[in-house]
């Protein structure tokens, strides 16, 4: 039997165009735009441009929340970009996010417009802006901005760690998929212990942080993410799950889920956001059908 060839890094890395996996068309090691694209502009002060992956959803759902309370200037025009598609590389986007990823927010409330980028940024910017969602004590506030930061930082090894090498890698590498289910399981045991006697992440007050690590880990514990239900063996994290279902259950959660989604049920695929309006089914239905 030939033993398998281990491989051994060369001394200057070079680009291989043909990577293979999910996502290998849109990678590459250098940044900046890569063709000339205007992005569009609505009739909202707010204008979103994303696609409803878990970063994507955390925003949509944030602003669903704010106008579910009536802050009425929340609203919000919320325009698609495939990401499989490279639109994030278009001269339009980077203008706003550098770093060619959703979701990226553009406020012309202000003179000149301000540009918003990284997800918990975002969060943090528009809960500031309308004073909702975050604590406003020194304590309080500071354990909000501790799992906020917490989600930002943990959940690239469950993205780009575990749910690349258990769903998206061209081929399975036990080594990789046991170091980031490790992880991804330690993960959950942090929030399965942080929730054991609490509401929510901070306490008995919904927050940024919630919705952060819901978008996450929640859809992760509903079997959401990676068709890895199973394998992780979600539903043993009983106070994950109570958290979860919880917030899942919200309206406007839902709705924010369905904000830019482009895949799954057609009922829960909102390819556009213009107005409230626009989740009626006949609405629905017309914007799907033309996307």
């Amino acid at each position: 039997m030939t033993e398998p060839v281990q491989y051994v890094p060369p001394k200057v890395w070079t680009w291989e165009m043909k990577s293979g996996g999910q996502f290998a068309n849109i990678n590459r090691p250098i940044a900046g735009p890569t063709h000339d694209k205007v992005l569009p502009v609505g009739k909202h002060a707010l204008q979103l441009y994303s696609l409803a992956t878990p970063n994507g959803v955390k925003v949509t759902i944030l602003l669903e929340e704010l106008l579910a309370i009536g802050k009425t200037e929340a609203e919000y025009d919320a325009w698609l970009i495939r990401i499989a598609q490279g639109d994030q590389f278009g001269s339009g986007f980077v203008d706003i996010n550098p770093n060619s990823k959703i979701p990226a927010l553009l406020d012309h409330s202000t003179t000149p417009p301000t540009r918003v980028f990284e997800s918990g940024s975002i969060l943090l910017y528009l809960a500031e802006k309308f004073g909702a969602f975050l604590p406003k004590a020194h304590g309080p506030r500071t354990e909000c901005m501790n799992w906020l930061f917490w989600q930002m930082g943990s959940a690239p090894y469950l993205g780009g760690g575990f749910g690349h090498f258990y769903a998206y890698a061209p081929e399975k590498i036990q080594y990789a998929i046991d170091r980031f289910t490790m992880e991804t399981k330690r993960q959950l045991d942090v929030l399965e212990r942080q929730l054991a006697d609490k509401t929510f992440m901070c306490g008995d007050e919904y927050t940024i942080a919630d919705i952060a690590i819901w978008a996450w880990y929640g859809q992760l514990a509903l079997g959401r993410q990676y068709n890895s239900a199973e394998f992780l063996q979600v539903e043993s994290y009983t106070h994950v799950q109570r958290w979860a279902k919880a917030i899942d259950a919200r309206p406007a959660v839902k709705r924010g889920r369905m904000v830019n989604k482009i895949v799954g049920e057609l009922d829960m695929q909102l390819h556009e956001r213009h107005d409230a309006n626009d989740f009626d089914t006949k609405t629905q239905d017309k914007i799907v059908a033309a996307t």
